[in-house]
């Protein structure tokens, strides 16, 4: 779980660094600038879940440790 976790973050931060390619500070909410945001936002949610189970994943096993 963990290395998949890595990968997966690791792609997500691909993502964001290929969508900031593609702003244009111009004008930020219109044409592909607008699908940028909403990937890069996208990108950013899914590394925070990723995190999320990476913690959680830890404290069940120092738990079942506990026992």
């Amino acid at each position: 779980m963990k290395i998949f976790t890595w990968i997966f973050t690791i792609i997500a931060l691909g993502l964001i660094a290929y969508n900031a390619t593609k702003l244009n500070f111009d004008a930020l909410l219109t044409g592909e600038s607008k699908v940028a945001i909403i990937t890069i936002v996208a990108a950013l949610c899914a590394i925070i879940l990723l995190q999320i189970l990476r913690i959680s994943k830890k404290i069940e096993t120092l738990s079942k440790k506990k026992k």
